[in-house]
């Protein structure tokens, strides 16, 4: 494969390779590319399963307002070396690259034609696994970062908020979807999964970063 352009995400965003289904956005202060089928379903299933009892999870605590707070949902996180990682008070140091982490990685930047050191793994156990609102602006992913999130297993309900004018978005995000966000979208705009109805099934996210030097 040949290697991808540094990361870049303006209108109109021309990705490389057809996919199934694309839902281009462009709203205020950000954009977003919903690429549905990015994996088939046989591929997300096996994908799936391969992850979750391959991968490093585990249990963490943030510090959030001053408070140690138990993070409802597994989490690992993986990259090249030095791709050292800091959010709510907790450092993450890369474990090395699986090989078949390198493999979605490659499909990932070829796909969206940017480049990527790293990946935070999220492993929702059940529909009573969440994220809270959030935006990734860390300092380490520089302005305007391109995140790349790839979704496996359940499909969850995905929530933009506006921080202005607190206009609110919603995108449902299944097995083999992928979706990547750019612009102003982490400066301006925060996103969270919520927690499911009783019974929902796990669901894997990975979401690509480039972290820059310091």
């Amino acid at each position: 494969m040949s290697q991808p352009p540094p990361n870049g995400f303006a209108a109109p965003y021309r990705p490389r390779l057809a996919a199934a289904a694309e839902t281009h956005w462009s709203v205020a202060d950000g954009e977003w590319l919903l690429i549905e089928g990015f994996l088939t379903a046989p591929e997300a299933a096996t994908l799936f399963q391969s992850l979750r009892s391959e991968l490093d999870w585990q249990e963490e605590v943030l510090v959030i307002a001053g408070r140690d707070v138990m993070v409802p949902r597994l989490v690992c996180w993986y990259g090249d070396p030095g791709a050292r990682y800091r959010y709510s008070g907790v450092s993450h140091e890369p474990l090395p690259w699986t090989p078949v982490l390198s493999e979605v990685r490659a499909a990932v930047e070829e796909r969206s034609c940017c480049r990527f050191n790293s990946v935070l793994g999220n492993l929702y156990r059940s529909g009573q696994d969440s994220m809270g609102w959030h935006a990734d602006k860390e300092k380490e992913l520089g302005p305007n970062p391109v995140i790349a999130s790839l979704s496996l297993g359940a499909t969850r309900r995905f929530l933009l908020r506006h921080n202005r004018t607190r206009e609110q978005l919603e995108l449902g995000l299944t097995a083999g979807s992928l979706l990547i966000m750019g612009g102003r979208l982490q400066h301006d705009w925060r996103h969270c999964v919520p927690k499911a109805p009783q019974g929902a099934e796990a669901r894997i996210n990975l979401t690509f970063r480039l972290i820059k030097e310091p």
